[in-house]
């Protein structure tokens, strides 16, 4: 059988959550690529497998990619897995997948435990729309921007320690905004607490949470995103009578804002036109 790459998600707590087709995977596979090779050697002793594990995690990427393209060109079957859930995902795998692709090697992905899924659909908010950023920005006037105005349910990875910040944060702009703290999915200490921004902050800022979080924040309510580009119309407007040059200042508040350089170029130049 040719060379090929499998990326096999893992369980993200319970150790039952592994799919058939993945133990199949790591069984057949001549070596498997893994973060914490201490971590993955649990869930193999755990199904009786064994077999040669290899790092792979952000510190080694690319000269390891380099190593496990070699080996597939020769014929190797490679599992790729990260420490829990989908590699990639907020986890090691992008510079391998691309250099598998770029080799013309095939690349299988196999479907399977995903926490920001589970905490989507935990959440009891709506699913229709939804947007994942991975991990939290940590510039409070990103992090604002993202909380406030995203216009489809959100759903993010979170620190415990910044958690009560974050919360204290949406709470201070939308305090009943539909909020769900998912923590320890699928472990022993599961839980799922759905409250408004405001009280969910209360409530963590005295009761500091442990453990894995995932965030799932209802969609900002309509004319958020409108409020947002209002204001920043309006301050490019007074930054530029007080004489900066339209375009670098339209720019700088973009960044600030999230409202697209070219969108609030074109309110200032319209404005200015009538």
């Amino acid at each position: 059988m040719s060379g090929r790459l499998v990326v096999c998600p893992t369980p993200i707590g319970n150790l039952e959550d592994v799919t058939l087709r993945v133990l199949a995977a790591l069984r057949a596979a001549d070596v498997v690529a893994c973060e914490d090779t201490r971590h993955t050697r649990r869930l193999l002793d755990r199904y009786g497998m064994t077999g040669e594990l290899v790092s792979y995690h952000e510190h080694n990427e690319r000269e390891r990619a380099g190593e496990l393209v070699g080996r597939m060109r020769k014929g190797a079957v490679v599992a790729l897995v990260s420490d829990a859930g989908m590699p990639l995902v907020s986890d090691p795998g992008f510079i391998l997948v691309q250099a598998c692709i770029a080799a013309g090697l095939s690349v299988e992905v196999l479907p399977g435990p995903s926490s920001a899924l589970a905490a989507l659909v935990a959440s009891g908010l709506p699913s229709e729309r939804w947007r994942f950023v991975g991990f939290l920005p940590r510039r409070r006037n990103e992090l604002e921007r993202l909380l406030l105005g995203t216009p489809e349910t959100l759903v993010a990875f979170e620190s415990p320690k910044r958690l009560a910040a974050t919360l204290a944060l949406l709470a201070a702009g939308d305090p009943q905004r539909p909020v769900a703290v998912c923590r320890e999915l699928t472990k022993v200490h599961e839980e799922v607490r759905r409250n408004s921004a405001a009280k969910l902050a209360v409530h963590y800022g005295a009761v500091p949470p442990r453990g894995e979080v995932v965030l799932v924040v209802a969609a900002a309510p309509p004319g958020a995103q409108t409020d947002t580009q209002d204001r920043a119309v309006a301050a490019l407007r007074a930054v530029v009578a007080a004489g900066a040059r339209p375009r670098p200042a339209a720019k700088a508040l973009s960044e600030l804002t999230g409202v697209p350089a070219n969108r609030l170029y074109g309110a200032l130049t319209e404005h200015g036109a009538r």
